[in-house]
């Protein structure tokens, strides 16, 4: 049965490290929110809401077609609020396959603002997110099954975590 692995968390916290990995060891599909909503600017559609939520129901669809073809899934992206988090239970729902939702969260803000300091955007014309970008971002607490992994862990021994736990 085919595996959907939502990661989840603030800018900066890593999620693209591991979900790299995590798809490298799986054979899974790995999208990435960010990299759909670059495109979309690329294509000269202006920054808003709309270019966020386009890029949130195109990976849903791309997920959609992989998943009914038998093959796992990444999902890459903050997931801040609840329409966000439900998109992937539904799709889990509906595409009858394995959910598995993991949170990368940083517990030191002095390492969680350092890192988001450090980095440069990696899909441009999407601008790299300031820590002030990082504090404003609507953030809400998960509710359901979902296994939380700490950041200041290498990346790889969190994607390994998750290739062992979604076996």
């Amino acid at each position: 049965m085919p595996r959907l692995i939502v990661l989840s968390g603030l800018p900066g916290v890593g999620k693209s490290e591991v979900a790299r990995e995590v798809a490298a060891q799986t054979d899974a599909l790995w999208l990435r929110v960010d990299t759909v909503e670059a495109g979309i600017l690329r294509a000269g559609v202006p920054r808003s809401f709309e270019t966020g939520l386009a890029a949130y129901l195109i990976i849903q669809d791309l997920a959609a077609l992989r998943l009914r073809a038998g093959g796992d899934v990444v999902v890459d992206a903050v997931n801040g609020v609840e329409p966000a988090r439900e998109v992937w239970r539904q799709l889990g729902r509906t595409t009858d396959v394995r959910l598995f939702v993991f949170e990368i969260v940083c517990p030191d803000p002095v390492e969680h603002r350092r890192r988001v300091e450090s980095r440069t955007s990696a899909t441009p014309p999407l601008p790299a997110p300031t820590w002030e970008d990082v504090q404003r971002t609507e953030y809400l607490p998960w509710t359901g099954v979902v296994e939380r992994l700490d950041a200041r862990r290498p990346p790889l021994e969190n994607a390994e975590r998750i290739v062992r736990q979604t076996r």
